[in-house]
């Protein structure tokens, strides 16, 4: 799986929307669209704030 459709699927199950989930990790809805679309990926800082919050390791969260 993909980080986008991982991104995707986690967000879905924990019931946020991209709003939400951008105010818990400090961005715009903008930019959870673009990390869920693939035309961007997040940096580290965002990726680590991801992967707490969603109690996943970085390599669940990024490696295909």
């Amino acid at each position: 799986m993909e980080f986008q459709n991982r991104l995707y699927d986690l967000r879905k199950r924990s019931g946020l929307s991209q709003e939400e989930l951008a105010n818990l990790v400090g961005v715009t809805r903008q930019a959870v669209q673009k990390w869920e679309s693939g035309a961007s990926t997040p940096d580290v800082g965002n990726l680590v704030a991801l992967s707490d919050y969603f109690g996943v390791s970085l390599d669940e969260l990024v490696k295909v």
